[in-house]
């Protein structure tokens, strides 16, 4: 067994913007073990996962697993993707297994193993868990998962752990195509498969997961090296003006979670309160003490699951006049107003967005007062049919203009429209399940395959 094992992390989100490659290809110069990376996120709404698309470019997507398995070959070392597509659906896996066989053939890649597996699931399956009078428990607030709620969702995938990657490792493969997965696990699967402590290996998967987002200064897409021994993992900037440090690796064990101490896998739990963090050397930074806690009992496997709102149309307009800027609410209840004379209440959403007021915050904003001398809103129609979304977002939209507010003397034109249209979006899709459910075996929600490639 060897004292370390190298683990290069060229992006944090492979393909939603493509991976530079300088510091790419000095991390590939630094002759790593594994070349692997995560390409899911539940940043982007549950909009891909209920219409099985992907808001990363085809062509962004296929540069960087170019980079990852052109390397990967030359060297002779593992390539592992997590979470393909974005969403990691059977769909997504399939496409990313596809644009691999056409890369080996484009490169004329000798033969290698190819591994995949599937994570989406069966809403019956589902139901007959409930039937059988088993609880799958809501996370983050959420009550325990109901039947409405499954008979709500459009498409499931469970959020694997180590166990397929490790599979697949066992079985001989070269490369592996994971569906929805943890971050963490796509990295910490390598590392206790070659029998490294499960606390350091779960630590390396969190620390690489973004990639050079645990780097400072700040550079999205540049790559990032993670080491393993038997006592810390270590982490190291590729770029040659990046470093990793204390703060920046300690910072980034606290991101996107709401307890910064606590990471939650299928098998248990890596707690980060006792870590201590030291500055190895000026790029480098040393981590040790990390816990990890397996579960007792039954493993307990996450679900993410996604169900169609409707049609959703979009209308863009501006506000400049002083007096409109200051009274943009009242505006906007006019405008519902007539919506409301239209279709009545309910069957339908209507939703405002005043950037340069609380675009973005919306009712949490703490700044009350208006300071833009401009603001922008964003309306949003959603309705069961493309018909009455598209009327929705017209009339919400539109009305803005003709609003009746008190010391308007004027017929209209407080409003400025850059299209006079409303435009299409993506159909509107709420999240439907954030749960988990218990399985006997960690595997069993887990369809493995492996091919030949050549």
């Amino acid at each position: 067994m060897k004292k370390e094992l190298k683990f290069l992390s060229p992006n944090g989100h492979l393909g939603f913007g493509p991976t530079k490659e300088k510091s790419f290809y000095i991390g590939v110069s630094e002759n790593p073990d594994y070349i692997l990376c995560d390409s899911g996120s539940d940043d982007i709404g549950p909009g891909p996962l209920g219409a099985d698309i992907c808001t990363s470019l085809k062509s962004t997507q296929i540069h960087d697993l170019e980079l990852m398995l052109v390397e990967a070959r030359r060297l002779g070392v593992p390539m592992l993707i997590g979470s393909a597509g974005d969403t990691g659906t059977n769909k997504q896996v399939d496409a990313y297994v596809q644009i691999i066989k056409d890369l080996a053939k484009k490169h004329n890649i000798p033969k290698f193993k190819l591994g995949y597996f599937y994570s989406e699931v069966d809403k019956e399956y589902l139901m007959t868990k409930l039937e059988n009078g088993e609880t799958l428990e809501g996370l983050d607030g959420r009550g325990n998962l109901t039947k409405e709620e499954i008979e709500k969702t459009d498409r499931i995938v469970a959020v694997a752990g180590v166990h397929p990657y490790i599979k697949l490792l066992d079985m001989g493969a070269d490369v592996i195509i994971g569906g929805r997965s943890s971050d963490c696990a796509i990295f910490a699967a390598p590392a206790i498969q070659q029998g490294y402590p499960e606390n350091l290996s779960y630590y390396l998967g969190k620390v690489l997961e973004c990639a050079s987002f645990c780097a400072e200064p700040y550079g999205g897409k540049e790559s990032v090296m993670g080491i393993i021994s038997h006592e810390d993992v270590k982490v190291k900037a590729m770029h040659p003006d990046q470093m990793c440090t204390v703060a920046s690796v300690a910072g980034h064990a606290m991101y996107e979670r709401t307890n910064p101490y606590f990471e939650y896998v299928a098998g248990g739990m890596m707690d980060m309160s006792q870590c201590v963090y030291e500055q190895h050397d000026e790029k480098t930074c040393r981590i040790t003490n990390p816990k990890f806690a397996p579960i007792e009992g039954k493993v307990k496997v996450k679900l993410e699951g996604a169900g169609r709102v409707g049609s959703r149309f979009i209308g863009i307009a501006g506000i400049r006049d002083p007096y409109s800027v200051q009274n943009v609410d009242q505006m906007i209840e006019w405008a519902k107003s007539q919506v409301v004379e239209r279709f009545g209440e309910n069957g339908y959403e209507l939703h405002y967005h005043v950037y340069g007021k609380n675009g973005v915050m919306g009712d949490l904003e703490p700044i009350k007062e208006i300071k833009s001398h401009e603001l922008c809103v964003i309306v949003q129609g959603v309705a069961p049919t493309k018909e009455m979304a598209e009327e929705v977002a017209m009339l919400g939209c539109r009305q803005l203009f003709y609003a009746r507010l008190p010391e308007v003397k004027g017929t209209a034109g407080s409003v400025a429209f850059i299209l006079d249209e409303v435009v299409q979006a993506t159909d509107a899709y709420t999240w439907t399940m954030d749960h988990t459910v218990p399985v006997d075996d960690p595997m069993e929600l887990f369809k493995v395959t492996m091919i030949d490639v050549k």
